[in-house]
């Protein structure tokens, strides 16, 4: 069976984990954390990166640096995961689903603009499969509202918008590095800070509502409670595993670039028309993410994923959209998110991951262009 994902290892995270080991910092925000946060910022020109214990964290530190109150609105997609929700609700907030658009499961300015009003304070996008959003247009809309966007860069390690790296673009990014991720360190994710009137708490929340970043840095003699905060920093175990990921980024992307290349001249034009493939536009890159298709029923996905199943290729859906969710949906309003229902049903995503050989990539391509049930 091909599986849909596999964890890469460079060969190095076991040294690095073996130096923590022997280090006399253990906790965190040691050495390797200081070392991706280095690399983070010199590379993309991030203003201020903060290692997570997970995506969830980061786009919680978010939430918390927006200074939500109770009855504000946050405007998110509905096909997303839980955690671009759970961020702004667990700060009194309330959630108001946008729809995706027709060629992408990504908002749209036009998906947001009707949703604003005057208790809007947030739009967080999520940039699905590393794809961008129209970020012009949604800075435009934040700008015209005055408004903070959170951008939700899940998905989005080395991915750009009209030159400009995803996660670095609205006042404040998430990254996840859990397993399925272009990058990973198991669990693991990344606050982005690019609104420097957010810098200073942001360390504080990060470091359970203290200022000990400033102590250490001997800017204070003595730190304290300062703010509201939790234990977002990983340990030097999980920054040491991404570290070694980070060295290796170029390698994993390109080789990744590869397999999506392969599966998509492989099968763009020569598969069921009735099959749509993933749309990638002008202003957007590809950093391989996730090779999806979206089948024209709910019926004709489980089929295809039955039959490709039957072939020993293991292929998975994704979101189960978030408005009509057992916990949402008395919560949400009357709209119907056509679209984004749409990709719920019927959206498949492909293996892909840095060892799946080109032969495997060629039994997806050639059962896919075969297709018998």
């Amino acid at each position: 069976m091909i599986p849909f994902n596999k964890p890469y290892c460079s060969g190095r995270e076991l040294k690095y984990i073996e130096d923590v080991c022997h280090s006399t910092t253990m906790s965190g925000n040691g050495q390797f954390t200081k070392k991706c946060h280095k690399f983070f910022e010199e590379k993309y020109g991030f203003k201020k990166c903060l290692l997570a214990t997970s995506g969830t964290d980061a786009l919680e530190m978010c939430a918390m640096l927006c200074d939500l109150k109770p009855g504000d609105e946050v405007i998110i997609p509905s096909y997303t995961f839980v955690s671009t929700a759970l961020a702004f609700l667990r700060e009194g907030a309330k959630v108001v689903f946008a729809d995706s658009s027709t060629q992408t499961p990504n908002c749209e300015a036009s998906n947001i603009e009707p949703l604003i009003t005057n208790k809007t304070k947030v739009i967080a996008v999520v940039h699905y499969a590393g794809v961008a959003c129209d970020m012009d247009a949604i800075m435009a809309l934040a700008e015209k509202y005055n408004l903070l966007v959170v951008e939700d860069a899940a998905h989005s390690v080395d991915s750009y918008y009209k030159g400009k790296p995803l996660g670095g673009i609205g006042h404040l990014g998430a990254f996840s590095f859990h397993e399925t991720k272009n990058i990973s360190s198991g669990e693991g994710g990344m606050l982005v800070v690019n609104d420097e009137r957010f810098i200073r708490r942001a360390e504080i929340i990060w470091e359970k509502g203290t200022n000990r970043a400033e102590f250490y840095r001997g800017m204070v003699n003595k730190y304290g409670w300062c703010d509201m905060g939790s234990s977002f920093l990983p340990s030097e175990f999980n920054a040491a595993y991404l570290w070694a990921q980070l060295e290796q980024m170029d390698d994993i992307q390109n080789k990744r670039k590869h397999i999506w290349k392969m599966y998509d001249e492989g099968l763009r034009g020569k598969i069921d028309p009735l099959i749509k493939l993933p749309v990638v536009p002008e202003y957007a890159t590809n950093n391989a993410h996730m090779y999806y298709m979206v089948c024209p029923s709910l019926d004709y996905r489980t089929k295809l994923m039955n039959y490709l199943k039957e072939n020993g290729i293991q292929t998975t859906f994704h979101y189960l959209p978030l408005h009509s969710s057992t916990y949402y949906h008395d919560k949400h309003d009357a709209r119907v998110l056509e679209n984004c229902d749409n990709y719920g049903d019927c959206l498949v995503r492909l293996p892909l991951f840095y060892e799946l050989k080109d032969e495997e990539v060629m039994h997806v391509i050639h059962s896919l262009l075969n297709i018998k049930w």
